[in-house]
């Protein structure tokens, strides 16, 4: 998670009944989105259905964390769908029953729930044997779990600190690494994804403790593309920029006070959507993205570039007031 305009997971919203399979959450994000679209967001509406066809996953495993809520339970929801046999894994072992349920339900695929806190490796070495003993090894390893808040630095205490690193980046690290090395034992392949944030490469206040554990699991999974394609394993990240989930946007823009000026800087005009993020996640782990391996895209409708450009506040001035400048600098002789 982050904060101000970036990453956000959090509890996806109960989905209406009698949704198309291949729309999952349509109607929740027209809501969520509706009021404070800027004008241009008509030229790039959010497409909702499911892009890859039907039954690309078929016979494939895919392990997600964080799978219980928002992101990751979309992206789960979007890989049943498409024929994979989902496990999901976090803490709260009742809202991970819930999803799978529910994910199940909807798509006639069974979605298995594994508790665990990555955090602790044994807990972990612990899951990754059950996962392969319910379903065998992985095709697909989603690293999702995250943790954040905002603070002053200098108000955080050394156990603030190690929450959030423990979760991101040395709960990344676990399952990677412990998934990892079953998959070269069994001489087996997977697409690993990791979800971090912009700000891992440019860094941002108040959310120091999860930038620089973000940029670790950017530089860890950069580093395993280039050491573990050998053993048949691809390593990609995705930094969303916003989107707008209940649970992250009430424990961090609780008064509502930045989403507009979120949606100010976004060239697109609106927030990005759980469905988007879905489809570049399940693409990205699909065998039509073979060839895509170390990279990190950025998903975040062009906030980044338009923060980083010294002069991009200059749209802010009026046709008159540009007549006038041209004229002065008309008027300007030399330089």
């Amino acid at each position: 998670m982050a904060f101000p305009g970036r990453v956000f997971f959090a509890r996806a919203s109960q989905l209406p009944c009698g949704l198309s399979p291949r729309r999952f959450f349509s109607y929740g994000t027209k809501i969520l989105y509706q009021s404070m679209e800027a004008s241009q967001s008509k030229f790039f509406p959010p497409l909702q259905k499911v892009m890859l066809p039907p039954n690309s996953f078929q016979g494939k495993v895919a392990f997600i964390t964080g799978g219980g809520t928002g992101l990751g339970k979309a992206m789960t929801t979007f890989l049943s769908s498409l024929g994979a046999q989902c496990v999901i894994a976090s803490r709260k072992i009742d809202v991970l029953k819930a999803t799978a349920e529910q994910i199940s339900s909807q798509t006639g695929n069974k979605v298995h729930a594994l508790q665990c806190d990555v955090r602790d490796p044994d807990m972990v070495h612990k899951t990754v044997l059950e996962l392969i003993k319910v379903t065998g090894l992985p095709d697909i390893v989603i690293n999702n779990a995250a943790g954040n808040f905002i603070s002053p630095t200098e108000r955080l205490s050394p156990n603030a600190w190690k929450t959030i690193t423990d979760i991101v980046l040395n709960g990344t690290a676990y399952v990677t690494l412990e998934i990892g090395k079953q998959l070269i034992k069994a001489q087996k392949g997977a697409a690993f994804l990791a979800i971090t944030t912009i700000y891992a490469e440019t860094g941002s206040g108040f959310v120091v403790p999860s930038a620089s554990s973000k940029a670790g699991v950017e530089a860890m999974n950069k580093s395993l593309a280039a050491e573990w394609g050998k053993y048949g394993m691809r390593f990609n990240v995705i930094q969303p920029g916003p989107i707008k989930t209940k649970g992250a946007f009430s424990r961090l823009d609780p008064a509502g006070t930045f989403e507009k000026e979120m949606i100010d800087r976004i060239p697109c005009g609106r927030l990005g959507t759980m469905e988007e993020l879905a489809n570049l996640a399940v693409f990205l782990c699909s065998d039509y993205a073979s060839w895509i391996n170390g990279a990190t895209i950025r998903f975040d409708g062009g906030e980044e570039v338009f923060i980083s450009g010294e002069f991009n506040s200059l749209r802010k001035v009026t046709k008159e007031e540009w007549d006038t400048i041209e004229g002065l600098i008309r008027k300007t002789k030399g330089s």
